[in-house]
């Protein structure tokens, strides 16, 4: 059940959901499949139960903060009474990558295929959060004039200092041999430079002269994911972004990363998404980025 204090930003052009900020008491109202055409911060203040994102299930506790882009599917099972915070924003009202520069959450809070999608606030960040967000909300009762740019303000000091802390935080990852820790860090470094060319995981055995069968078992160990799901989810990234910020066609994306038939690729694209690539650029892309 959702309680009353929520307030909500609707873009006067398009009448969408611009910008969303409420508590709840329980999170029962996402307990299936969500694929939300905007981005979603979730500020678990209270409680206990699992979250499952893109087929992965993550334990959580109070004050996990998750992020979620746009069409990536999670759902959460809670334990028992859960509370918490959401602010949900379109990217008509803001872009995180247009403004990448000046808050850097791409890759870190959302789109992050190396990490798990979320941070664990601590008491000092708390106590930041918190009243950025109070802040935020007393603007919005207070109608206070140039709203708009008001919430963005705080919406950026929230995505800078939740970042900020996910960077400094050391995530709880399986203890590995100093040369599975070099070919970790090899195997990323190889998937940025090449995963426009290279879609299969024999492929990255072979940069980096390891088997097949080596290179599976790390991955697996390291990032709980199979290799061919951290390549697909890289280049879904990087299709997800040309559809955002440009207005090239869905063949010319497809071409750029290694697909010469553009019905294969968006059947691929819809496959991992559930949507299709010209859904998502009528919903999230080219014609709604926003400043």
């Amino acid at each position: 059940m959702i309680n009353h204090h929520t307030h909500t930003l609707v873009n006067p052009t398009s009448g969408e959901l611009a910008f969303k900020l409420y508590s709840f008491e329980s999170i029962h109202h996402f307990d299936h499949i969500q694929r939300l055409n905007y981005y979603s911060l979730i500020w678990i203040k209270e409680g206990s139960g699992s979250a499952t994102i893109d087929f992965n299930t993550y334990e959580y506790s109070s004050n996990y903060l998750f992020g979620f882009s746009p069409y990536q599917p999670f759902l959460f099972n809670s334990s028992g009474i859960t509370k918490g915070i959401i602010i949900h924003f379109h990217s008509d009202f803001f872009c995180i990558h247009k403004h990448q520069k000046e808050v850097a959450c791409n890759g870190i809070l959302f789109n992050n295929i190396y990490q798990p999608p979320f941070v664990v606030i601590n008491d000092e960040f708390n106590i930041t959060l918190d009243w950025i967000l109070k802040e935020m909300e007393k603007d919005i009762i207070e109608n206070h004039i140039a709203l708009n740019e008001s919430i963005l303000s705080y919406l950026k000091l929230f995505l800078i200092n939740s970042t900020r802390l996910k960077n400094i935080q050391n995530p709880e990852l399986p203890i590995l041999a100093e040369e599975e820790n070099f070919t970790i860090q090899k195997l990323k470094d190889y998937i940025e430079l090449h995963f426009k060319t290279k879609h299969a995981p024999k492929d990255y055995a072979e940069l980096l002269n390891i088997t097949p069968k080596a290179i599976a078992k790390i991955s697996k160990k390291y990032f709980n994911k199979t290799l061919s799901t951290l390549i697909y989810e890289r280049i879904i990234i990087e299709a997800k972004r040309e559809l955002y910020l440009t207005n090239k066609s869905i063949k010319e994306i497809a071409l750029e990363l290694g697909y010469d038939d553009e019905f294969y690729f968006s059947r691929f694209f819809k496959k991992q998404t559930n949507i299709s690539p010209s859904i998502y650029r009528k919903t999230v892309g080219f014609n709604k980025a926003g400043s």
